[in-house]
């Protein structure tokens, strides 16, 4: 048996095509990549096609050193696709496949007992937008011990109903400033800042722990009933595709695994979104002494 992870994510693993290339992607995927690049023992649970992008998938784990152990392999479904559109301001948007290989994650004693070992579980809306991995899923946060619940709304692929049942298993929850904005519309809040609305979905949700990202403008977290805001870092923007996943696998690493102070580790997370919305692609190379660098002009 191979050794726990640190973090096990959960959900898609996809190729984002763009109108000049293609590269791997999926929100999960991202943070996972991102999180091994830390040095945190990570692993990701997802389901590819027996195609080319499949074993595109399968090779760039490997040369990546990130395991394949939880990677399952469909015999008829395609692995999943995305096409992506960028704005003049390097803003996605997003054309999704269905129903495709991430959509059927079998449930497997392997997965729950690999769940149970690892501290930290992370889990998005939009690997549910099926049958079959809700039903896998609720069985492995019926088992995960701290869950971490990325909101990832890309209509029409969320129920919420779904993300409001999600929110109230969760122990943090990310979401950006517009999804907070959308949650908060379609469960009936009547606040209009964004702190009393972190407050009514803490409470509403049980969850003790939400982070919300402003985009160029930075983050606000909730920790431990005590709020810290982090404002943003100037950079020219390239695309914003992963900014917000290394956003989370920074928080991550920083808040949970190294138990660095919430605004220290606020602080990196939104230094680290920048620094990948100012490259081409969500897995793009950060250096340390890039993200020094850029602390120290704050």
């Amino acid at each position: 048996m191979m050794s726990k992870a640190d973090v096990i994510c959960f959900g898609e693993i996809l190729w984002d095509v763009f109108p000049n290339r293609k590269v791997i992607g999926g929100a999960p995927l991202n943070v996972a990549l991102r999180l091994h690049s830390y040095g945190a023992a990570t692993k990701i649970i997802s389901c590819i096609g027996k195609d080319e992008n499949g074993k595109g998938v399968t090779d760039h784990l490997l040369v990546n050193g990130v395991t394949t152990q939880l990677v399952q392999t469909h015999p008829q479904l395609e692995t999943g696709t995305v096409q992506v559109t960028l704005d003049e301001g390097g803003s996605a948007s997003y054309e999704i496949s269905l129903p495709v290989a991430w959509d059927a994650i079998k449930l497997t004693p392997e997965l729950i007992s690999e769940v149970k070992q690892s501290p930290f579980f992370l889990f998005g809306s939009l690997a549910v937008r099926g049958a079959t991995n809700r039903k896998t899923l609720q069985a492995l946060l019926d088992v995960a011990n701290t869950k971490i619940f990325d909101v990832n709304l890309r209509p029409p692929h969320y129920d919420i109903s779904m993300v409001y049942e999600l929110m109230q298993q969760a122990d943090l929850i990310k979401l950006n400033d517009e999804e907070l904005e959308e949650v908060c519309n379609r469960l009936g809040c009547q606040e209009a800042q964004i702190e009393a609305q972190i407050n009514w979905l803490a409470e509403i949700s049980r969850t003790p722990s939400i982070c919300v990202t402003l985009g160029g403008e930075g983050a606000v977290l909730l920790y431990e009933r005590t709020y810290y805001q982090q404002g943003g870092f100037e950079v020219t923007v390239k695309d914003t595709v992963g900014a917000g996943d290394s956003f989370l696998a920074t928080l991550i690493n920083e808040l949970l695994i190294k138990n660095a102070k919430p605004s220290s580790a606020l602080n990196r997370a939104c230094a680290v979104g920048a620094l990948v919305a100012s490259k081409e692609g969500a897995n793009c190379s950060i250096t340390t002494a890039e993200i020094e660098h850029l602390l120290m002009t704050q």
